[in-house]
């Protein structure tokens, strides 16, 4: 059997690694070849392309690599006319994948989508090339099984992969001893995994932990780096500043684990912050086109995935172009000084996790694909 993965984010390349292993676990003989990033290659994925190197969003950049995404999907479509592999799955990262879903449908290899795009909140008259070009949608979301079903879609819901990195994460003790040591509160600054996003967000965030350091001395933030080539930027954006502050790499879930509350930018780490119930300010920050097509495509009321989860507005928002630190600041501050209003929120939170936050997800995806695929193979 062979299987061709394709991840083009870094939470792909994360789900996606988690994913070979399942599928090598259930099918020892399985060949996966595809596109993805560096935990993908040590979980055994051939990369015929390091695709999350590629990680970008907004239409002037991805017009950029404009001839980089063509020329992939040229060797995708070579890849599935001469290999013909027995499936083809794509993780979220919509606009290339779709492409590629379209040339492997050409050729007779069925997609799958496991992590599938939230077309529900943003153009969701994307869902006719899904219907059109995928064999199945593996939903992740409670509320996304119902959509994707009721626009036609074949689906099987297994649940949001997050929660088994979640389940799975093993802490540094000795980090967390060492941090806890200290008697200060800590909340976490998570400036996003896309350097774009760092570089929109980061200042705002910034600006806002000198507004709660003046107001509550005894304060330090830990900043969570997706890796060291942004850490050395966010340590740039620091400079100068006079804030009790700390720029880690590889940190993430002790850094989430220690802090009292927290200041994230949007994306799928919301899930971890929720399994957590770790009280956040969600922020996004965009430029004045982006907010004005924005307005126009957008059909979900929040943009963090722990709201729309909940239905309500659990992790405040502060999402324009708009300075907005000084709400983020407000509502960080009332956390760390009204203790009846984090726990109100923590047992929010509590409750949501009991009804969503549910591992196994990989291997409910693996259990299916393996059930799809292996008798298509028998009888090839």
């Amino acid at each position: 059997m062979r299987v061709f993965i394709s991840a083009g984010e870094p939470s792909g390349d994360l789900h996606g690694a988690n994913l070979a292993r399942a599928l090598r676990e259930r099918s020892p003989g399985v060949e996966l070849v595809g596109f993805g990033g560096p935990r993908m290659a040590a979980a055994g994925v051939e990369l015929l392309y390091p695709l999350t190197e590629l990680a970008v969003m907004w239409l002037g950049r991805v017009l950029a690599r404009l001839p980089t995404f063509l020329r992939l999907g040229a060797k995708a479509e070579s890849y599935f006319r001469t290999q013909r592999p027995d499936a083809l799955i794509l993780i979220d990262y919509p606009g290339f994948h779709f492409h590629l879903a379209q040339r492997a449908h050409r050729y007779g290899v069925p997609v799958y989508y496991f992590v599938p795009p939230q077309l529900w909140g943003w153009r969701g008259g994307r869902v006719k090339k899904v219907r059109k070009h995928f064999k199945a949608v593996l939903t992740a979301l409670p509320f996304e099984e119902e959509w994707y079903a009721g626009r036609g879609v074949r689906t099987h819901y297994v649940g949001h992969p997050y929660f088994d990195e979640i389940a799975g994460q093993r802490l540094d003790p000795d980090f967390l001893a060492l941090q806890r040591a200290r008697p200060e509160d800590i909340v976490a600054l998570l400036p996003g995994s896309r350097t774009q996003e760092v570089t929109a967000n980061f200042p705002m965030i910034v600006r806002a932990a000198e507004r709660i350091a003046a107001a509550r001395p005894g304060t330090r933030f830990l900043v969570a780096a997706f890796k060291e080539k942004q850490a050395a930027l966010l340590r740039e954006m620091l400079n100068g500043s006079s804030l009790p502050v700390e720029v880690h790499v590889g940190r993430t879930p002790e850094i989430i684990d220690l802090c009292a509350c927290c200041v994230a930018v949007s994306g799928s780490v919301g899930l971890e912050l929720l399994a957590r119930r770790k009280p956040t300010a969600v922020v996004y920050r965009v430029g004045r086109v982006f907010r004005f097509l924005a307005n126009r495509l957008k059909t979900c009321e929040y943009i963090s995935l722990t709201n729309l989860l909940a239905g309500e507005e659990l992790f405040p928002e502060f999402a324009g172009v708009e300075d907005f630190s000084g709400p983020i600041a407000d509502t960080v501050l009332k956390w760390l000084t009204d203790d009846g209003a984090r726990e109100a929120l923590v047992a929010k939170l509590d409750a949501l996790c009991g009804r969503v936050a549910v591992p196994g997800a990989v291997g409910r995806a693996a259990d299916f694909l393996t059930g799809e695929l292996i008798p298509s193979c028998d009888d090839s």
